[in-house]
């Protein structure tokens, strides 16, 4: 008889979202500081990590099978965590199908591989019909996901854009895995001409005002029309069930307004 893991920490957000999606709640047992979703989650579970960092006697105390993070920025914790011989897994997803990936592995990892699989078939649904009935007219969307430096969409939110219908106009430095693959400068937005500008920047709000008052980015479309948005982090830049999700359709809102705002002006 197989034997699943039974008290998981999760050290980012969207292992936690996916579990509570599984109806597996019951075996976290501790998580990240920045878990936003679900709300209840951090009156649930007790907080053990930031997001660089943990608190690894907490940690141990807990007696987790399993420790859950994501990517080489956890790398140190992780070090400590093995060191402390806890079970530790990392991921590396960047791109959508990789987060479909890894959603499956870790649900047949716990094994709940067959709860998982009608909600990743809802997900690919939702895909597959927005790619069905493209736009028009794909808008150009600069992606900001933070402002100093400014960094553009990492490949996931970058692919969920093509998906939404628009086109994001930093593409060609998606793939970059490390954010400062992915610095672009002041020059490059306003050359580039977004109509549609979308801010996420985690940990603060987006300053619209701010961002309309860079120099140049007044002969932008998106800031000559007002074509500027705000997301939530939590829903976008967790790569997990909530960019699957609430992201993409947001993304889809967002540029579906967009679309129609122009097509009344023009």
């Amino acid at each position: 008889m197989a034997v699943y893991p039974q008290r998981i920490v999760c050290l980012t957000e969207e292992t936690t979202e996916w579990l509570y999606m599984l109806g597996e709640q019951e075996r976290i047992v501790g998580i990240s500081a920045y878990t936003e979703r679900p709300s209840k989650a951090k009156v649930e579970k007790p907080v053990v990590s930031a997001y660089i960092n943990g608190h690894i006697e907490k940690i141990k105390a807990l007696k987790p099978d399993l420790v859950i993070g994501f990517s080489d920025v956890q790398a140190e914790l992780a070090r400590e965590l093995v060191h402390a011989n806890l079970q530790v897994l990392i991921t590396n997803q960047r791109s959508v199908e990789d987060i479909f990936s890894t959603l499956s592995w870790i649900s047949h990892l716990i094994g709940a591989g067959k709860k998982a699989q009608p909600l990743l078939d809802g997900f690919r649904k939702t895909i597959d019909e927005l790619l069905a009935h493209p736009p028009a007219h794909q808008l150009r969307v600069y992606f900001e996901e933070w402002n100093e430096p400014t960094i553009s969409a990492i490949q996931w939110v970058s692919e969920l854009i093509e998906i939404a219908g628009g086109k994001n106009i930093f593409s060609d430095r998606a793939q970059g895995k490390a954010s400062k693959e992915r610095y672009v400068t002041h020059e490059e937005v306003i050359r580039r001409n977004p109509e549609v500008l979308i801010g996420c920047w985690c940990g603060k709000p987006f300053d619209i005002e701010g961002v309309i008052a860079r120099a140049g980015y007044g002969d932008t479309m998106a800031v000559r029309h007002r074509q500027l948005f705000e997301m939530d982090p939590a829903k976008i830049l967790q790569p997990g069930p909530g960019s699957l999700s609430d992201g993409l359709l947001e993304l889809k809102r967002i540029l579906t307004a967009s679309e129609m705002y122009f097509r009344s002006v023009s």
